[in-house]
């Protein structure tokens, strides 16, 4: 399994979840047209996360946005 998660839920949403359970994050961009990708510190904290949102996980793929120009 990869530290990145494409997540049906803003950003906003993550990094709480991500707080809740000591996941620390490492990146975390949004998707587009909806949704978050997040990369956290070790795969341990991806499990969690994984688990904690369930079905909310993307696993088809995904439109990322540009972060820097």
């Amino acid at each position: 399994m990869s530290r990145a998660l494409n997540i049906d839920a803003d950003t906003a949403t993550v990094i709480a979840m991500a707080a809740k359970h000591a996941a620390a994050i490492s990146a975390i961009e949004p998707l587009h047209p909806r949704g978050t990708r997040v990369v956290l510190m070790n795969i341990d904290g991806a499990n969690v996360l994984a688990k904690a949102f369930g079905k909310r996980v993307l696993t088809g793929p995904v439109t990322r946005t540009r972060l820097r120009p």
